[in-house]
């Protein structure tokens, strides 16, 4: 007859070593005061980042209006932006950019202005289009005392979603019968649960409506400004869209095919 070893007491339940760690109310307090402290050294890096670049970037701004389609290649080289751009006629338009410009906010650099700066074109009169997200304070911010670096506690607690107004800048149609947003509108979704459009339409519709729900604005101005250079030389990788559109087929508007895809570098003469 063979033995059977018997198994020790609640040996069937492993127990959590970690599962009764208590945390009190002071630790808990002095956790969330290390916390602000480091959010706030954070947001002080931040801002002098951006004011050492600013000048990095006048220089990149020179070079780039010397440089052909620059930043239409750079903007077709991001996914979500040649995803909204994917009409030809929206492609065409933006061959005629010539410069793109972020203006930040100075009492909260979160909040911007983007700028595009086109050439004379078939489309539209403006010279510029812009797009500004607006800082509106919270209620709290008229009672906040800055510290030695401007930071308060309103911009510790900086919501994008309860603080920023993005507005809608009318376009000048040179056609307004065949205007770009009108020939391709934004489409409200009917019947869904979320606040997506169905179909999002040209491109320009990003201008002439204030409502941003594609956050194209905010990969402009802290994605595709800030590595413009690795987006036109085609260096940046992009991330896939989960979209059903993304199969639908390209449009079909009586206009020439343009090349925005990564530059092609000159052969070298041989000497």
């Amino acid at each position: 007859m063979s033995g059977k070893k018997r198994a020790s007491p609640g040996a069937d339940v492993e127990k959590n070593p970690l599962a009764n760690v208590e945390l009190n109310d002071e630790d808990a307090q002095k956790l969330q005061n290390i916390q602000k402290d480091i959010q706030r050294v954070e947001l002080v890096i931040e801002r002098q980042a951006m004011e050492k670049l600013n000048p990095v970037y006048e220089k990149r701004r020179a070079v780039a209006k010397s440089i052909e389609k620059f930043w239409p290649v750079a903007l077709m080289n991001n996914t979500m932006i040649s995803f909204h751009a994917q009409h030809t006629i929206d492609q065409l338009a933006l061959s005629y950019l010539e410069d793109l410009w972020i203006v930040r906010d100075p009492k909260e650099p979160r909040c911007y202005t983007i700028e595009f700066y086109f050439k004379a074109n078939p489309y539209f009169t403006d010279s510029v289009l812009k797009k500004e997200y607006k800082y509106v304070p919270p209620p709290a911010a008229s009672d906040d005392n800055p510290d030695e670096d401007g930071i308060t506690d309103s911009m510790l607690e900086f919501s994008w979603a309860r603080d920023v107004q993005p507005s809608a800048t009318p376009i000048h149609w040179k056609d307004p019968e065949n205007a770009l947003t009108k020939l391709h509108p934004r489409v409200a979704e009917v019947d869904g649960d979320d606040d997506m459009p169905a179909e999002a339409g040209s491109f320009f519709n990003f201008f002439e409506i204030a409502d941003d729900p594609f956050e194209i604005g905010t990969q402009i101005a802290n994605e595709i400004f800030s590595e413009a250079t690795d987006y036109f030389m085609g260096n940046v990788a992009g991330d896939e869209l989960d979209s059903e559109e993304e199969d639908s087929e390209d449009d079909d508007d009586d206009a020439e095919e343009i090349d925005l895809e990564k530059p092609r570098a000159k052969k070298q003469k041989k000497e």
